[in-house]
């Protein structure tokens, strides 16, 4: 008997702050509020469209740099073409020129968010191959 009375003290005691948080009225502000919208995501820009560089006459094979990166930034606009092209890490002024104007003429699928494009800043490292 007297842990049933000392539970039911207890649970009573537990019970009466929830039944009074029950009890208040909603308020308006509460009750207008929108539902928060959930992102489909972010989706990055894909590469559809590349071109290759094209050697001057003249050019001996062997003085193109093997394995040489170059590090570019640009955005990527919401039409899928690339703008601000910049030189981060280059090799030499003649390869870094070449490089920037090919990429310049590629073309991507835009980054999206919730579906709708979106322009995009993104870094970029080209190598060079033989």
């Amino acid at each position: 008997m007297r842990y049933s009375l000392a539970s039911s003290i207890l649970l009573s005691s537990l019970l009466l702050p929830a039944a009074a948080g029950a009890m208040r009225p909603s308020d308006d502000a509460a009750a207008s509020t929108q539902p928060t919208r959930v992102s489909t995501g972010v989706v990055a820009p894909t590469l559809l469209h590349s071109i290759g560089i094209a050697l001057p006459e003249g050019i001996a094979k062997d003085s193109i740099p093997v394995d040489a990166q170059i590090g570019l930034t640009l955005t990527v606009d919401a039409e899928g073409r690339p703008q601000d092209v910049h030189v981060v890490k280059g090799i030499n002024p003649f390869w870094d020129a070449r490089i920037v104007d090919a990429v310049r003429q590629f073309h991507y699928r835009p980054g999206t968010i919730d579906n709708q494009p979106i322009p995009v800043d993104m870094n970029l490292t080209v190598t060079i191959a033989r």
